[in-house]
Parts: C-alpha cells; sequence; structure tokens
C-alpha cells in the first residue's frame, strides 16, 4: 500500500512538472485569476463522469446508519471546501508569482513546502527522524542547482509571493492528510475544484477582463492543465497521501520541479547542464533516502 501510494505521488509530480510549462504559456492568453477558475472547473467536469461510473460499478458500501451517512457527507463537504478554498489562494499566488519571477525561482520557492511542512507538522505532533530531515536538507540543495541557474535571491514581490506560495501549498498538503483517510478521495477532489473555481470567478471580473476569444486561444494549455493537472494530478494527490506522512508526501510531490527540466530535455530538446544533472541526481538520492524502512521497523 506505502509503495503504491508513493507511486501516486510520483505521477502526480510527473503531470504538474510537465502542466508547470502550461500554467506560464496559459498566461499569454488570459490572466492569472481567469486562468486558475478555468483550469477549475475543467477539473470539476472532467471528475463528474468518473464519479458516476464508481457509483455503477463500484463495491457495494457496508450498512450504515442514516446518522452514519449523515456525518460522512458533512465530513466530505468540509473536507472538499477545506482543500479547495486553499488551493484556490494557492493557485492564484503561484500564477501571480509567474508574472513577477522567473519560472526557475518560481518553482524552487514553491517546491520549499519540502521544508515548511515538517516544520508545520512540529506544531500537530507530527515529528520527523533524522532521515527525513537529512532528505529535506539534499532535496533542498537538488532543487537549489535545478532551479537558480542565474542569479539569487533578492527581497522583492516575486520572492515573497512565492514564498507565500509555498506556505500555501504546505498547508494544502496537511489540510488533505487530515481528510484522505476519512473520504472518498475522488469526490473530495471534485468538491475542490468546484470551491476553488466559485472562489476565483469574482477575483476574474474584479481584477481582470476576461474575454471568450483569450479563452479559446488559450484552449491547450488551459486543457491540460485541467484535465491532467487538475483531474487526474490533484486526485491522485488525496489518495496517494492515505497513510503516508505528509513529510515524505512533500518530498516525493517536490520531483515536480525535476520532471519539468527533464521534460524540456526529452520532449523540447533543451540541454541539461552538469548542474541540473546533479540537482536532479540530490533530488532522486532524496526520495529513495526518505523511502528507506527505518531501522526500528526491520
Amino acid at each position: 500500500m506505502k509503495l503504491r501510494n508513493s507511486l501516486l505521488l510520483l505521477i502526480t509530480a510527473t503531470i504538474w512538472g510537465t502542466a508547470f510549462v502550461a500554467q506560464s504559456v496559459g498566461m499569454d492568453y488570459v490572466g492569472p485569476m481567469t486562468y486558475v477558475c478555468a483550469r477549475s472547473v475543467i477539473g470539476m467536469i472532467v471528475l463528474l463522469p468518473v464519479i458516476a461510473v464508481l457509483n455503477r460499478v463500484g463495491p457495494p458500501r457496508a450498512a450504515e446508519t442514516p446518522e452514519e451517512r449523515r456525518k460522512g457527507r458533512k465530513t466530505l463537504v468540509i473536507g472538499g471546501v477545506c482543500c479547495g478554498a486553499v488551493l484556490c489562494i494557492a493557485s492564484c499566488t503561484q500564477q501571480l508569482t509567474l508574472l513577477h519571477t522567473t519560472v526557475g525561482k518560481a518553482g524552487f520557492m514553491t517546491a520549499c513546502y519540502i521544508l515548511v511542512v515538517p516544520l508545520i507538522g512540529l506544531l500537530f505532533g507530527r515529528r520527523c527522524g533524522l532521515k527525513h530531515w537529512c532528505s529535506v536538507a539534499i532535496a533542498l540543495a537538488g532543487l537549489y542547482f535545478l532551479c537558480m541557474t542565474g542569479g539569487g535571491f533578492s527581497l522583492d514581490l516575486g520572492t515573497l509571493l512565492g514564498l507565500c506560495c509555498a506556505f500555501l501549498f504546505s498547508c494544502h498538503i496537511l489540510v488533505i492528510d487530515h481528510f484522505s483517510t476519512r473520504v472518498d478521495g475522488v469526490r473530495m477532489s471534485c468538491i475542490q475544484f468546484f470551491v476553488s473555481g466559485i472562489l476565483s470567478l469574482p477575483f476574474m471580473f474584479v481584477l481582470e477582463t476576461p474575454r471568450l476569444v483569450a479563452v479559446a486561444a488559450a484552449w491547450m494549455p488551459l486543457l491540460y492543465a485541467g484535465v491532467l493537472s487538475c483531474g487526474v494530478a490533484y486526485t491522485l494527490q488525496i489518495l496517494g497521501q492515505k497513510n503516508v506522512n505528509p513529510a515524505v508526501a512533500s518530498l516525493i510531490l517536490s520531483m515536480e520541479s525535476c520532471f519539468s527540466v527533464l521534460a524540456g530535455w526529452i520532449i523540447l530538446g533543451e540541454r541539461l547542464s552538469f548542474r541540473e544533472s546533479s540537482g536532479c541526481i540530490l533530488m532522486f538520492l532524496a526520495i529513495i533516502l526518505a523511502q528507506l524502512p527505518d531501522k526500528n521497523n526491520g
């Protein structure tokens, strides 16, 4: 089960890594709020027929009392609303970050949730061993080599937005960790996209001037992000995080930065420098170290 869930998270990171380009290209046509709203709506629409099929072919549910069903629905709605609200704010912040800094810096700062997640977890009694902290340190070094290919940090708007983004996505990971074992992952994912779309809708009209022609011109990056990044990847994240330490989950998900570089190398023919190759190797070593069994577990 642990191996299966880790593989689901790795697939999620792969999809997110390739979708990073779609996020940047999409904003050549539409604003960040319009992009988030459109991709959220597409993600919700994609999951509706999946839920319908699961209702038909899924295994029969165990006998539940009306009170248990009511509590289950309440937990599902609360989980979906919480995930959707955090996801909406985090996604909008990430899109705004891409407007004010390079893709590499945005990717590095966003992936700093690998450090923020275990730190927040300490406040809720989720302690990590020395092995996990070593993995975080190695992964941060790898991310720096991978993403920070030119220049350093400066305290500008892009940096502040990127650090906020890391904190928000850390919250999203921890909220999913809280609800993923209590509710159906596909249904909660559908609700979170509905909430994300609804919350971003008023900001789309107040802060931007969305035009149908522009949305139609951005159909390819929007469709890719909506179907794969939202409908598939975020659902796999919820399913994959079940019974997985959130610190370990954040490490695996941070591989999106590595896969974005590899996708550019394989698909676009971009050159992979020695520095970037070293970053990828360090990232893979960090993930392998985090997956090694603890001594006390045999």
